[in-house]
C-alpha cells in the first residue's frame, strides 16, 4: 500500500509540475483537425488514439522543459518551487515519465497510420529543440508556436493521411496564437532573463514591443481562421466562434494594455483556454447542426 501511495505522489508532482491541465490548449485544436477532416465524428478508436498522442506529445514536451531547464528555473525566484529544483523529483523520476510518454506517441502515431509513424520523430525533435530555444534565439516562442500547430495537423493526418491548404491555415493559425501568448507569459522573466543572457521577445523589445508583438499575433490569428473559413465548406457557427474567440483575445490584450502583469494570469490561463474551447465547439456546431456554408 505504502509503495502505491508513494507512486500516485510521484505521478501527481509530475502532473502539476508540467501542468498537465494545460493541455485544454492544444487538445481542442487536435480535434478540431479531425473533425474537419472526418466531416463528422471520427471513430472512437481514432478519437482514442488522436488523445493518447497528444498527452504523450506534450506531457514528453514539458517533461523535457522541467529537465533541461532544471538548473536555470533553481536560479529564477519564479520557478525556483517547481518540483525538481525543490528536491520533490529526481531527474530520473522525470526522465522515467519522459521515455513512457514518449513511447506511448510513438504508439498512437502507429495505431493511426503509417505517415502518422513517420512524422513523430520530427515532431519529437522540435518539441526537444523549444527547450534549448532560449539559449540561442529570441524565435523560442514561435518554435513553441510550431509544436503546438502539429496538433491540428496531426489530427488531420490521422484521419486522411495527407494535408491539405485548409488544415495548414488552421496550423499556421494555431502557431501565431501560441507565439502571441507565449510572448505574454515570457514578460514574467523579462529582468531575470537580461541578466541570465537568455533570448526571448520580451529581451529584445522590451514591454511595449512584445504587447504590439502579441497583438499583431492575436490579428493574424482571426486572419488566417477567416481564409480557412472561406476554404471550407463551413458555415455561420464557424465564423460566430471566430468572431467571439477573436474577441476573447482582444480582451486578453486590454487586460494588459498598460504592462500590468498583475492580470496576466486572467489573461493567459483564462482567455486562451476559453479560445480552443470556443473553435472546437463551433466547429462541431458547424458539422452537426449547420451542416455546411448554406
Amino acid at each position: 500500500m505504502k509503495q502505491v501511495l508513494f507512486l500516485f505522489r510521484k505521478v501527481r508532482l509530475f502532473l502539476e509540475m508540467i501542468k498537465f491541465s494545460h493541455t485544454l490548449f492544444a487538445l481542442p485544436f487536435a480535434f478540431t483537425g479531425a473533425v474537419l477532416a472526418a466531416e463528422g465524428l471520427p471513430s472512437a478508436a481514432q478519437c482514442g488514439w488522436i488523445l493518447a498522442a497528444m498527452v504523450g506529445a506534450r506531457t514528453a514536451a514539458m517533461g523535457l522543459n522541467r529537465l533541461i531547464d532544471a538548473d536555470i528555473d533553481a536560479r529564477n525566484p519564479r520557478t525556483s518551487s517547481r518540483a525538481i529544483p525543490a528536491g520533490l523529483l529526481g531527474k530520473g523520476t522525470v526522465l522515467l515519465f519522459i521515455v513512457l510518454s514518449v513511447t506511448l506517441l510513438f504508439v498512437a502515431a502507429a495505431r493511426l497510420n503509417l505517415l502518422c509513424l513517420k512524422l513523430a520523430p520530427l515532431a519529437l525533435f522540435f518539441l526537444l529543440l523549444y527547450s534549448y530555444c532560449k539559449r540561442f534565439t529570441s524565435l523560442a516562442h514561435v518554435v513553441l508556436g510550431l509544436c503546438l500547430a502539429a496538433a491540428p495537423i496531426g489530427a488531420w493526418i490521422a484521419i486522411r493521411g495527407s494535408v491539405s491548404l485548409p488544415i495548414i491555415l488552421i496550423g499556421l493559425a494555431v502557431l501565431v496564437w501560441v507565439t502571441g501568448f507565449d510572448i505574454l507569459y515570457a514578460l514574467q522573466d523579462i529582468e531575470f532573463d537580461r541578466a541570465n543572457g537568455l533570448h526571448s521577445i520580451p529581451v529584445r523589445l522590451g514591454v511595449n514591443g512584445s504587447l504590439h508583438v502579441s497583438r499583431l499575433c492575436c490579428s493574424a490569428m482571426a486572419g488566417l481562421l477567416l481564409a480557412t473559413w472561406a476554404l471550407l465548406p463551413a458555415g455561420g457557427f464557424f465564423l460566430a466562434g471566430i468572431v467571439v474567440s477573436t474577441l476573447f483575445l482582444c480582451y486578453e490584450q486590454w487586460l494588459i494594455r498598460d504592462g500590468d502583469l498583475t492580470r496576466l494570469d486572467a489573461a493567459f490561463f483564462t482567455m486562451n483556454a476559453w479560445v480552443s474551447v470556443i473553435i472546437f465547439a463551433a466547429t462541431l456546431l458547424d458539422v452537426f447542426v449547420g451542416k455546411g456554408r448554406v
